[in-house]
């Protein structure tokens, strides 16, 4: 793999990831400085960042947007997940008052959990084992609540309700929609 091929998947990965510009430019111009140093002492690009570029990628990308700081665009995307997620359920029910049970609590948490978790692993190994995992809990977590709970309705969700789950998650979405195609159009101006 080229110096080249490096830098251009570290900063799509960076780009995808929410790095600010001005970080990207630094983190570029600092990763093409240990790239250079390498190949004057005669070591290949993998030997800087590694055989899995993409796991390097995220990893610095990890580093220049701390957990705090992703942890707020996380939830985001979480609620907006939740109220998509709620909507459908409105949607195929029929109906604009969506009884609420402690399976479904247990349910939506999970599954936000999830994309929670999916999320914070980005970039690393082992999506499947983490997935695999989240699936058998989930499915333990619903069977514990049933068990527990019952299938008692608690409350009524109004649909308005689950369509304002959507707002915090909409700043994060059309910023991942912005970025995706500001990274698509820089890898075809690249490329052409």
């Amino acid at each position: 793999m080229t110096d080249e091929q490096i830098l251009a998947i570290c900063e799509s990965n960076w780009a995808y990831r929410g790095v600010d510009d001005t970080s990207l430019r630094e983190m570029r111009e600092e990763l093409r400085a240990h790239l250079e140093e390498a190949a004057a002492a005669g070591r290949s690009g993998t030997d800087v960042v590694g055989e899995d570029v993409a796991a390097f990628a995220a990893a610095w990308a990890r580093e220049r947007r701390p957990l705090r700081q992703r942890v707020g665009y996380l939830a985001g995307v979480a609620s907006f997940l939740l109220g998509a997620f709620l909507l459908v359920a409105h949607l195929l029910h029929r109906t604009t008052s969506l009884a609420v049970s402690p399976e479904r609590i247990a349910y939506s948490a999970l599954f936000a959990g999830l994309v929670v978790a999916w999320e914070l692993r980005r970039g690393e190994a082992g999506y499947l084992r983490t997935m695999g995992l989240g699936v058998v809990a989930l499915a333990a977590a619903v069977a514990l609540t049933h068990w527990l709970g019952g299938d008692d309705t608690l409350f009524h969700l109004p649909l308005w309700a689950s369509a304002a789950l959507l707002l915090p998650g909409a700043v994060p979405a059309v910023t991942d929609l912005r970025r995706r195609k500001e990274s698509a159009g820089a890898g075809d101006r690249s490329a052409g």
